[in-house]
């Protein structure tokens, strides 16, 4: 019997803080982590475009002989999965699954508030798709939903220009323009994979009584349940213990920066499309 990866696929590094979560909880696997750094960010981009990228992304990881991948990306789990789900994994096989960060999030975000008013901070792309309304609404149709895009704070982070008053700026800017939509609010969700690495940076501009959630340790534990569901997946898939780290740009910096995301050493290798 052939055995497969699991693929884990980000615009950039963001990714990696669900990689680190999922490792925790899972860390018998093979993995294959795919960052597309040289066309992040996908927050801007179109349907369309961020279609096309994810599709190709997934596509070469399916490739490599994974078999289970994971859209580690907000913004590509809003504007793309679904129509891969849809229009693409039947013609590449019943055994390949794609799953996204949104769905495992949206099932749960509801217990975390009291007053029942969520903000959401996210990518431009992730907060216009309205993704995270949509699916709130199916598992907790009596929360109130509020929307903050943060368009600067991906090109920071992938750049490695966070931690500075020029982030600082920018985070409370967002952060402002969120709670003046509702002073219920008690809950904010970090909508994109790469707000966790400035987590407490955020925090230090929250009162006191609002929560922050992250995305990784929720993503976790709802792979390590669809593993427990769906044996006829988890008996295909290689335990070795074994990581490889892929990048679309210059795989030096990509490895440099990965290791802040990642919380050890990562050395990547170029690929192109």
């Amino acid at each position: 019997m052939n055995k497969f990866v699991i693929g884990i696929f980000d615009s950039g590094i963001g990714g990696l803080t669900i990689l680190k979560e999922i490792k925790k909880y899972l860390p018998e696997y093979d993995y294959i982590y795919l960052g597309d750094n040289a066309r992040a960010p996908y927050g801007n981009h179109s349907f369309e475009i961020v279609y096309e990228f994810t599709r190709q992304a997934i596509r070469w990881l399916f490739e490599q002989n994974c078999s289970l991948i994971i859209i580690a990306c907000n913004t590509a789990s809003a504007k793309a999965l679904r129509t891969i789900q849809q229009n693409d994994l039947p013609h590449l096989g019943s055994e390949k699954k794609v799953l996204g960060v949104i769905r495992p999030t949206t099932e749960i975000i509801g217990d975390f508030s009291t007053t029942k008013h969520i903000g959401i901070l996210g990518t431009l792309g992730t907060i216009q798709s309205r993704s995270y309304i949509v699916e709130i609404e199916k598992f907790f149709p009596d929360l109130k939903i509020f929307q903050q895009a943060s368009p600067m704070l991906v090109p920071l982070i992938e750049n490695n220009e966070f931690n500075n008053l020029a982030c600082d700026y920018f985070i409370e800017k967002y952060l402002q323009a969120l709670l003046n939509q509702s002073d219920k609010i008690d809950t904010i969700l970090l909508a994109c994979t790469h707000y966790p690495i400035i987590y407490q940076q955020i925090k230090k501009f929250l009162p006191k009584n609002i929560q922050l959630i992250q995305q990784g340790e929720i993503v976790a534990k709802s792979l390590q349940k669809y593993l427990e569901r769906h044996n006829e997946i988890e008996i295909q898939l290689q335990k070795n213990n074994h990581m490889s780290f892929y990048t679309t740009d210059d795989p030096s910096k990509f490895s440099e920066l990965a290791t802040n995301f990642y919380g050890q050493k990562v050395i990547a290798n170029k690929i192109k499309f």
